[in-house]
């Protein structure tokens, strides 16, 4: 989501300037940008990466401190690694119970 500030410099640079200049970003972080939608609403951009988690956390940090854009990151799980976690499920006690 862009801040006031990082959507005027968006509108000012041009978004395909933008969209170029984040898939440089990742790449030169160590992932790869494999979608990139613009959107509005609550969001104005959706991005699918792929990347380590210490990559995707670097790219999170560098773009969130420039106080131009506040990012959110979900990470996608494919089904194997849902079922390595299954595998691991732990017995649990709901609260009163």
């Amino acid at each position: 989501k862009y801040t006031q500030s990082g959507l005027q410099g968006a509108v000012k640079e041009g978004f395909g300037s933008r969209e170029s200049y984040i898939r440089g970003l990742v790449e030169s972080a160590g992932g790869k940008l494999e979608a990139f939608y613009w959107a509005y609403g609550q969001d104005d951009v959706y991005l699918i990466i792929d990347a380590d988690q210490a990559t995707a956390v670097a790219i999170s940090l560098a773009v969130n401190q420039s106080g131009a854009v506040e990012l959110s990151t979900t990470p996608l799980l494919t089904a194997a690694e849902m079922d390595q976690a299954r595998a691991k499920l732990p017995t649990y006690r709901p609260p009163g119970a």
